[in-house]
């Protein structure tokens, strides 16, 4: 009888897998367009400390470059934007299970990612790059091999280092939560580089306190990635709607004006 009991409450949480996973698969190849548009809702994915993109100011107001963008994309259709912070390093779980509509956050193109999600036209450029103290006589990537090294869990940095790349290779390397949580560790000494988004280096950096401390390292053999909305490959309407937004804003100037109020220039906007 026992053995019964116990066979019949395996097959029970079997089924109750199988099923979960049959409603993420139905999730994630469906066209859900006309349950945004009768809602006039749609929900957006972000990591709230990722700067200038998309993070929470001390009145607990999120604002940032892509918190425009999706506004401007959207109010085109009469569509509400809902913002909803999430564990970065679970965007694509977010994702296929229904909580959020889309991921858009400083969001690079890369070919693990479009294994898994599809992506809009791409809207900015951007790189990764080194960031170290500027008395740590560190000038190079090739020089982090003696050093430990910070990046940010399910970051584009995290997927570009290891890939078989011949760049950079530290002697350790951490994983944090957030960026913001890095740059600690690199003031304390326990890290002594951060790997990260050019973007997100050059704007941090220039609103801290003490922005000379720190050197922003380049290399030319990093290439450049670009910025992209994410979604389910089964929404192929809200893939066509967004490209159509951002190419109207291309048009009209709107990403153009983004570019200079958070950049002060326009040197990462694609203008094609």
């Amino acid at each position: 009888m026992k053995k019964k009991w116990i066979f019949a409450l395996i097959s029970f949480f079997a089924l109750f897998l199988t099923g979960c996973e049959s409603v993420q698969q139905r999730s994630n190849t469906q066209d859900t367009w006309n349950k945004i548009a009768r809602k006039k809702q749609v929900v957006i994915g972000l990591d709230d400390s990722f700067v200038p993109m998309g993070f929470e100011k001390k009145n607990g107001q999120l604002t940032g470059y892509d918190i425009d963008l999706a506004k401007a994309v959207f109010k085109q259709y009469g569509i509400r934007v809902s913002f909803q912070t999430i564990d970065w390093s679970m965007n694509v779980t977010e994702l296929r299970n229904g909580t959020i509509d889309l991921l858009w956050n400083g969001y690079s193109i890369t070919p693990e990612r479009k294994k898994k999600v599809a992506f809009s036209r791409p809207y900015l450029r951007n790189r990764q790059v080194l960031v170290v103290k500027k008395n740590s006589g560190i000038n190079s990537f090739n020089q982090m091999h003696k050093y430990e090294l910070g990046m940010q869990t399910g970051s584009t940095a995290e997927q570009w280092y290891e890939t078989k790349q011949k760049v950079l290779h530290a002697k350790k390397t951490v994983l944090y939560d957030t960026i913001s949580n890095s740059f600690l560790d690199l003031n304390a000494g326990r890290i002594q580089g951060i790997l990260l988004d050019e973007v997100y280096a050059n704007y941090y950096i220039a609103h801290m306190t003490k922005s000379k401390d720190y050197q922003v390292i380049q290399n030319d053999d990093v290439p450049m990635d670009f910025f992209a909305v994410g979604m389910r490959k089964g929404d192929k309407t809200l893939r066509k709607k967004v490209n159509a937004g951002l190419v109207r804003l291309q048009k009209n100037g709107g990403l153009r004006r983004l570019n200079e109020k958070w950049f002060g220039q326009d040197s990462n906007y694609l203008g094609k």
